[in-house]
C-alpha cells in the first residue's frame, strides 16, 4: 500500500511537471502571436502608405505572413516568467488557413525525486500554436484607391489611403484576435 503511495506521488510529480510545461508553451505562443499581430498592424500603415494596391489583403491575411521580427524573444520571455525555456524558437504555421506560431518549451526545472529510477533528472516538455485571425468585416471587392469602411466587432474603422494616418488605426486587438489552435 505504501509503494502504492509513492508511485501515485511520482505520477503527480509528474504530471504538475507537464501541466507547468503546457502552461508555459501557451503563454510562449500568444506572446509570439500578439508581438506578430502587433507588428503586423505597423506594416499595414507602411503598406497603405506605400499607395500598394494589395493593402486590402492585410485585413484578411490573404498572402501575408506575420512578422516574425520580435515573435521569438516574446514567445521566449513568456516562457522564461513560467521557469521554461522554448526549444527553437517560434516557427511560423498555419491552421485552417489562419497564420499563427508554434512553440515547443521544455521546463527549467526537474520531476524530482522519486521512487522511479531515472525520473529525477527529467524535465518536462509541451507545445503550443497560436493564431491570428482577422476580426474585420469589409467589402473584399472594394477599390484600394477608396475610403474603406471596417465593421471589427460592432466597431466601425475607416481607412482612407488619401489621407492616411497610421494613429487613426484602432489598437491591434480591435482588428485581429489571436487564439490557441492546439
Amino acid at each position: 500500500m505504501l509503494f502504492a503511495g509513492f508511485a501515485f506521488f511520482a505520477f503527480a510529480q509528474a504530471a504538475s511537471a507537464r501541466n507547468g510545461a503546457q502552461s508555459a508553451a501557451d503563454a510562449a505562443a500568444l506572446a509570439a502571436a500578439q508581438q506578430a499581430r502587433d507588428e503586423l498592424l505597423l506594416d499595414l500603415g507602411d503598406v497603405i502608405d506605400g499607395d500598394e494596391d494589395d493593402w486590402l489583403d492585410w485585413l484578411d491575411l490573404n498572402d501575408v505572413g506575420l512578422p516574425a521580427d520580435g515573435a521569438s524573444a516574446a514567445a521566449q520571455e513568456l516562457a522564461a516568467e513560467n521557469d521554461a525555456t522554448v526549444q527553437g524558437g517560434a516557427q511560423p504555421t498555419e491552421v485552417d488557413g489562419f497564420p499563427g506560431f508554434s512553440v515547443q518549451v521544455e521546463t527549467n526545472y526537474t520531476v524530482g525525486e522519486s521512487i522511479i529510477p531515472g525520473t529525477e533528472g527529467m524535465s518536462a516538455l509541451a507545445s503550443a500554436t497560436a493564431v491570428v485571425q482577422p476580426r474585420c468585416d469589409f467589402d473584399p471587392d472594394a477599390d484600394p484607391a477608396d475610403p474603406l469602411e471596417l465593421v471589427c466587432d460592432g466597431k466601425t474603422v475607416i481607412i482612407d489611403p488619401e489621407d492616411f494616418d497610421p494613429d487613426d488605426l484602432p489598437d491591434a486587438s480591435v482588428m485581429f484576435s489571436v487564439r490557441l489552435a492546439e
